[in-house]
């Protein structure tokens, strides 16, 4: 039964976008044109989930910088995410109150009428959603601040869209607003997570559940910097009150069961690790 309305659901909502776009493709103005051209991203944006049609992720940037907010737009559509803009404090707060169904919000500290850090705190008294904060600034204070604040993650200007990019990846698979395969791949490795296996080169390779679990995070956040603190807290959770070095001993261990794949996972000295392929 839920199938059949699914299919009718998606039926209906394929027609009428189909006749608005032919509709549309007769006429010449250049205005029109640009339209009919929305309309067939919208349409082509819906993709299924358990018999339901679903949009891709929506994501409000707001920054007072036109050129920091298309930039940073440009790479997340190439992401096929939905992208929503806010110039300051006070549109920000407006736009998420209407919308209500904001997957993610990037955003930064220094705004006229209304700053970073009280667009944080309004939010955060209604919404968990996942906030990444962008600031000029890379005070200690400040990152302190947003962390007890409820932010998720605190990047400092300038930076690479890419990186951004994939921490948001990171952020959204953990809210679990994107879907976490059972099946990762990197480079000549793989990783079934329901199965608890791990291959490289096709070849069975024998880890201890914390191995694993470390493993599992490094290649979830491919490309991403992270500092012994960060993965002491996602890996062993926020209560184990022990070294830090316990990761280099774990890390050791596994780049030498891994191999050839063990070159994936990089060293950033003094600060922690990098999974890069």
């Amino acid at each position: 039964m839920w199938r059949e309305k699914a299919w009718k659901k998606n039926e209906i909502l394929h027609k009428s976008n189909i006749n608005l776009v032919y509709n549309l493709s007769i006429l010449k103005d250049k205005h029109v044109k640009e339209i009919r051209n929305n309309c067939l991203c919208r349409l082509c944006r819906h993709v299924w989930k358990d018999g339901e049609i679903m949009n891709e992720p929506k994501i409000l940037v707001v920054d007072d910088e036109s050129r920091m907010r298309k930039l940073v737009k440009d790479f997340l559509v190439r992401n096929e995410y939905i992208v929503l803009e806010a110039q300051d404090g006070e549109e920000a707060i407006n736009i998420f109150f209407e919308e209500k169904d904001i997957s993610l919000v990037i955003l930064d500290v220094m705004m006229p009428k209304m700053d970073g850090w009280q667009v944080c705190r309004q939010i955060r008294e209604y919404s968990k959603v996942p906030i990444i904060m962008l600031t000029a600034k890379s005070d200690e204070s400040d990152e302190l601040l947003g962390f007890d604040l409820g932010v998720d993650e605190y990047i400092s200007k300038p930076f690479s869209p890419k990186i951004l990019v994939a921490r948001i990846n990171a952020i959204l698979r953990r809210s679990g607003v994107l879907e976490n395969e059972e099946g990762l791949k990197a480079g000549i490795l793989e990783i079934n997570k329901a199965a608890h296996i791990v291959q490289v080169n096709s070849e069975n390779v024998e880890l201890s559940y914390k191995e694993f679990e470390l493993l599992v995070y490094f290649v979830e956040n491919q490309g991403i910097a992270l500092s012994r603190e960060k993965i002491l807290n996602n890996v062993w959770n926020y209560d184990y009150f022990g070294d830090a070095r316990t990761i280099d001993t774990h890390v050791k261990k596994l780049r030498s069961k891994l191999k050839d794949a063990g070159e994936y996972i990089k060293t950033i000295w003094g600060m922690g690790y990098k999974f890069e392929v």
